[in-house]
């Protein structure tokens, strides 16, 4: 996978650490389809399995709301 790098400055008064900041940024790329799962999880720093623990926590659903995508997640796990 081709990858890039973004450079983004937050104010030191937000009070996420890096990781949560990939965690949100991942979740959000996720639930809006963008990202896969695993995509999103790479970008998160977390496995998969982890990621999608994580996410629960910030209401993203694992679960698409597309069958195609569901069965892509199957055939990819």
């Amino acid at each position: 996978m081709k990858v890039r790098t973004l450079q983004l400055n937050f104010p030191d008064t937000l009070e996420h650490s890096d990781e949560e900041l990939r965690l949100l940024i991942a979740a959000k790329l996720y639930e809006n389809g963008t990202l896969t799962s695993g995509q999103a999880a790479e970008l998160a720093g977390l496995t998969k399995k982890e990621f999608i623990g994580a996410i629960a926590d910030y209401n993203v659903s694992v679960f698409s709301p597309s069958v195609e995508d569901l069965e892509s997640d199957l055939e990819n796990a």
